[in-house]
């Protein structure tokens, strides 16, 4: 024991510098991750903007495209009256020299034709007018025709500016979350290590006992070791054990920083003979979640705090041997011990 406690003492020595190193990575990962949350708060708040914005562009282009085919529309109508107004000045003009002609034939008819000329002459100068409106409403819609283009060039325009931005948005986003994950993944790293640590102190503390052993990522505590048969209440025994096992998860507990969210998850296994159902307990299942009630209570009274563990109970569900035989029910009725991520 001499030996076990001189080892224990040049541990210690090593732990301060190993803590400080520790709490700067700590420190690191914690600054990475308000970055990363920050940034993709601010990133989705420019993507949902840029999602309104871009709502509000294509309802413009929309609004804008409609009062293009509309002007185009009217535009069509201009052309076609002015159109039918140049012929209708044709017409007249070919009259006038029509009647031109008569009045040179004939003086009996050149009153006549006068009072003709004068007439056609005032519906030519009224068909001119007509057509210097329509030629001034023409150039008024391609006046128009012309500031809708430019809104829609200045439109698409900036619509290309927003989808490089959603682009460049998207590539930041991708890039955050694999920086998340290596962090998180280093998180896993260092809860292994720590439940590296916590199951090597157990084994130093608890190896003089047959009954206690490690299965894959548990510490498994024979039943008889903790409880007498059908029985909830530790005997003295087990709490020797279980204060040993309590000063190991205290002093583990200010070696891990707060931000890793761990627990030490006590799991209670019974076998599969069923209780009589006379007594305390109605069956198995009961007795198993109690067992590992009790182990829990029994930590938390010995400096544990209670939010870093967590009582389950399996009945004879989870058996670790199927056989039908004395040795395989023994192994099943057993209390497991796990460090994990709550």
């Amino acid at each position: 024991m001499a030996l076990a406690r001189a080892r224990r003492d040049r541990r210690i020595d090593y732990w301060p510098g190993f803590v400080d190193a520790l709490s700067t990575l700590l420190l690191a990962i914690m600054f990475l991750l308000s970055v990363f949350v920050l940034a993709q708060f601010l990133l989705s708040r420019e993507i949902s903007g840029k999602e309104e914005v871009l709502n509000r562009l294509n309802s413009q282009i929309n609004e804008l495209t409609q009062l293009l085919a509309l002007e185009r529309s009217n535009t069509q109508d201009a052309e076609d009256q002015l159109i039918n107004l140049r012929a209708s000045l044709t017409a007249a003009e070919d009259e006038r020299s029509r009647l031109q002609q008569l009045l040179d034939q004939g003086a009996g008819a050149g009153a006549a034709a006068d009072t003709r000329i004068g007439t056609l002459t005032g519906e030519l100068d009224n068909q001119r007018q007509i057509s210097q409106q329509a030629m001034s409403q023409v150039e008024l819609l391609n006046q128009q025709i012309a500031a809708l283009r430019k809104q829609i060039g200045a439109l698409e325009q900036a619509l290309e500016v927003s989808e490089t931005r959603d682009r460049e948005s998207n590539a930041k986003i991708a890039d955050l979350g694999r920086r998340l994950n290596v962090a998180l993944a280093q998180r896993v790293q260092e809860l292994n290590r720590y439940r590296s640590d916590f199951f090597g102190r157990l084994r130093e503390i608890l190896s003089d006992r047959e009954n206690i052993r490690i299965v894959g990522d548990r510490f498994v505590f024979q039943s008889e070791v903790l409880f007498p048969v059908g029985s909830d209440v530790i005997n003295e025994a087990g709490q020797t054990e279980m204060r040993k096992l309590a000063q190991a998860v205290v002093e583990l507990q200010r070696e891990i920083p707060p931000e890793i969210n761990w627990v030490l998850r006590v799991d209670g296994h019974t076998d599969n003979r069923p209780l009589s159902g006379t007594g305390r307990y109605r069956d198995n299942w009961e007795l198993s979640s109690a067992r590992a009630t009790s182990v829990v209570k029994f930590l938390i009274a010995n400096g544990v705090p209670a939010n870093r563990l967590v009582a389950a109970g399996f009945g004879e569900n989870q058996p670790l041997d199927t056989a039908d035989t004395e040795d395989a029910r023994a192994k099943n009725r057993r209390i497991e011990l796990k460090l994990t991520e709550r």
